[in-house]
């Protein structure tokens, strides 16, 4: 959510609205989760939602080999369990079709390709003031009561700034834009970092034939014997 110098202005193609219940920023799996369990309970809320659909960062930013990196059962979303013939860590098609089977289950409909740009509380009136920005450059402004952020940890890419980067004359890019080793076939990579990602890129590379280095800033702690 950025501020501008404008947040409090309001032109002639602006619309205000009023949203009865919470206002939820984000529709990846906790903003499903946070709107199916306020159905549950009676209580109307509206998602929006950035991209074009739902659990975006797993669609379009995640590479092809994912699997959830913890057992299925402590993954599950409130009310729906996984179907029963998933393995015990999901690959990303299998999430991705039961986050769509999840919405489609509890209704839940976002309004898709609202880029939220500010909100505030707006102490006289005692209410969230949300201005999104749709995929048309309307502006809305939205005023409710709750507001719940559900845009998760990862939801932007970050890039390090190393000396020098700019006289490289190889591909960069974050793992976000990564899909396959495919395209690195017998070529030298250098991978920074080793959590999750890092090491499931470096074991993929591996498996196409690259030949892959990891930089990790820290030591790396190993279990004694």
């Amino acid at each position: 959510m950025n501020n501008n110098s404008n947040k409090n202005s309001t032109s002639s193609s602006d619309r205000c609205l009023w949203i009865p219940g919470p206002l939820i920023v984000g529709a990846g799996p906790s903003g499903l989760a946070v709107a199916a369990y306020l159905k549950q309970k009676g209580v109307p809320s509206l998602i929006l939602e950035r991209s074009n659909c739902i659990a975006s960062l797993w669609k379009l930013k995640t590479y092809d080999r994912l699997r959830l990196h913890l057992p299925k059962q402590v993954c599950e979303l409130p009310l729906m369990k996984f179907p029963c013939g998933f393995p015990t860590y999901p690959t990303k098609q299998q999430f991705i079709e039961y986050l769509e089977s999840y919405s489609e289950k509890f209704d839940i409909r976002p309004w898709f390709n609202e880029t939220v740009m500010h909100a505030e509380f707006d102490d006289a009136l005692g209410f969230w003031r949300v201005r999104s920005e749709g995929k048309a450059g309307m502006v809305t402004e939205f005023v409710c009561r709750w507001l719940i952020v559900a845009t998760g940890e990862n939801a932007e890419a970050v890039m390090p700034e190393i000396e020098g980067v700019g006289e490289f004359g190889g591909s960069i890019k974050h793992t976000s834009l990564y899909k396959s080793g495919e395209e690195f076939r017998g070529k030298k990579v250098l991978v920074v970092g080793c959590g999750n990602s890092g090491m499931e890129v470096c074991l993929d590379l591996c498996n196409h034939d690259a030949a892959p280095s990891i930089v990790v800033r820290d030591s790396v702690s190993t279990p004694k014997s």
